[in-house]
């Protein structure tokens, strides 16, 4: 979906929203609400300055509006994959915006995710799988790693994972997968705006993702087996 398109259709009372290049931030207001927004659009991928200013415009939520909602619109292919950006250490920059994030949560923000384009591999983990709650539109696209690229890593035939992706969706792309594992919280559809106010006004209680993948049959055992370690450290 176009970006524009969304934010008029996520905020029916108006928005001021400032684009600059692939990055985007500014606010909205949704029924009275104002909310913060933050995003990328056309599939960038996150390197260094885009983390650091992402990182950086969730801090200044925190210390210019405390409580504001904040709303990550993801559209990313991932991490920037660089030597430049390795070097650079990409990955503590990474970690950094998952602390701010991580810190807004902390100090009263409610943080919502929507993937409305695609959420690949570091640049979704360290976004919007971190905030309270994750949705995403029905076409948007999701996955952690393809499958080749996991074949590699695991070692494992990719025949082998292209046959368990069709089982399990551990192994498979797509948004139903993750909503079945409990990843994405639920589809926006329709009215975007009462999907958003209603997001905003539900309690948050802990994390439900194991429960949720245990009851839609995605992921059948991190609820035991974490609850097993939690018992088992006592």
């Amino acid at each position: 979906m176009d970006v524009k398109n969304l934010l008029n259709r996520l905020f029916p009372d108006g928005h001021d929203i400032a684009f600059d290049g692939v990055y985007f931030d500014g606010s909205g207001r949704v029924y009275g609400a104002e909310v913060a927004v933050i995003g990328t659009i056309d599939n960038t991928p996150i390197g260094i300055e885009l983390a650091f200013r992402m990182a950086g415009a969730v801090l200044e939520v925190v210390r210019r509006h405390p409580g504001r909602p904040i709303l990550l619109l993801v559209d990313t292919q991932g991490q920037r994959l660089s030597h430049r950006d390795e070097l650079l250490g990409i990955n503590g920059y990474m970690a950094h915006l998952a602390k701010c994030i991580d810190l807004a949560r902390r100090n009263g923000h409610r943080v919502l995710g929507l993937v409305y384009g695609q959420a690949v591999s570091g640049g979704f983990l360290a976004t919007s799988l971190l905030a309270d709650r994750c949705y995403a539109l029905p076409d948007a696209e999701i996955r952690v790693m393809n499958l080749p690229a996991m074949a590699r890593v695991t070692k494992i035939p990719l025949e082998r994972l292209t046959e368990l992706s069709a089982s399990s969706p551990v192994f498979a792309p797509g948004v139903e997968n993750y909503r079945r594992m409990g990843a994405i919280a639920g589809l926006w559809d329709g009215d975007l705006a009462t999907c958003l106010a209603e997001a905003l006004a539900a309690p948050v209680e802990g994390d439900p993702r194991r429960e949720l993948g245990e009851e839609r049959g995605g992921r059948l055992l991190a609820r035991k087996v974490a609850e097993r370690v939690r018992r088992d450290a006592v």
